[in-house]
C-alpha cells in the first residue's frame, strides 16, 4: 500500500487521531485491506444519513471516513504489509466513497434546499472530484510530487470531506458544493496549465 500524500486538514488534524488508531490496531490481526473496506462502509453510511435526511450524521461520518481511510497506510507500514495491490484497492475504494459521499449529500439539498440548478452543481463536484484524483493518478511518477504543494493541491480528499462535514452539518449543502465545484476543477485546469509549461521547459 503505497504512501499517500497528507494534505492541510489530514496532517494539521486527521492524523492526530489516526495515527494512535494505527498503533493501536498494529497490535491485532486486523488488516490494512480491512480497515479500507472499513472506511469505505463509513462513507456509504454517510450516504444513507444525506438520504435519510440525517445531514449532522452524514457530515460527521464523511468527516470520519477521512480519518479511517489514514488508518490503512499507516498501519501497513506498521506491520510491513505494505502491497501494491492494496494501494490500488485503496485507491478504487476511495473514488467510491467520494461518489456516494458527493451524491448523498447533492440528494439531501435536493430534499432539504430549495436552489436552482442543484442537480448541476452536484454534478460539476462529483466531476471535478473525479478529475482531480484521476490527474494525479495519471501523470508519471516522476512528476506526481509537484501535484502534491501549494494551488495544485488546493482541493485534496481531506480538504474536501472536511468541507462537506462543513456544509453537512450547518444545513448548506448546496453552497457546500458550489464551493467543491470551483476548487476541484479549476485545480485540474491549473494542473493542466503548469504541467504543459513544467513539461514544456523540460522539453518532455
Amino acid at each position: 500500500m503505497e504512501a499517500v500524500y497528507d494534505g492541510y486538514i489530514s496532517k494539521h488534524l486527521n492524523r492526530k487521531a489516526s495515527e494512535p488508531l494505527a498503533q493501536l490496531l498494529a497490535k491485532t490481526k486486523i488488516t490494512p485491506n480491512q480497515v479500507t473496506w472499513a472506511a469505505f462502509g463509513v462513507a456509504l453510511l454517510s450516504f444513507i444519513s444525506f438520504i435519510s435526511g440525517l445531514n449532522i450524521v452524514g457530515g460527521l461520518l464523511a468527516q470520519l471516513s477521512s480519518i479511517v481511510d489514514g488508518i490503512d497506510g499507516s498501519l501497513a507500514r506498521r506491520k510491513g504489509m505494505t502491497s501494491t495491490l492494496g494501494g490500488f484497492l485503496d485507491s478504487v475504494l476511495d473514488r467510491y466513497a467520494d461518489i456516494l459521499i458527493v451524491l448523498g449529500l447533492t440528494l439531501w439539498s435536493l430534499s432539504h434546499e430549495s436552489y436552482p440548478g442543484i442537480w448541476l452543481v452536484g454534478f460539476l463536484a462529483m466531476t471535478g472530484t473525479l478529475c482531480f484524483s484521476y490527474t494525479r493518478a495519471r501523470i508519471s511518477a516522476d512528476y506526481r510530487h509537484l501535484f502534491d504543494k501549494g494551488l495544485k493541491s488546493l482541493a485534496s480528499r481531506d480538504i474536501r470531506l472536511f468541507l462537506i462535514m462543513l456544509g453537512a452539518i450547518t444545513g448548506q449543502a448546496y453552497f457546500c458544493l458550489i464551493v467543491i465545484a470551483i476548487l476541484t476543477n479549476l485545480t485540474v485546469f491549473y494542473r493542466l496549465i503548469f504541467l504543459h509549461r513544467y513539461l514544456g521547459q523540460k522539453g518532455d
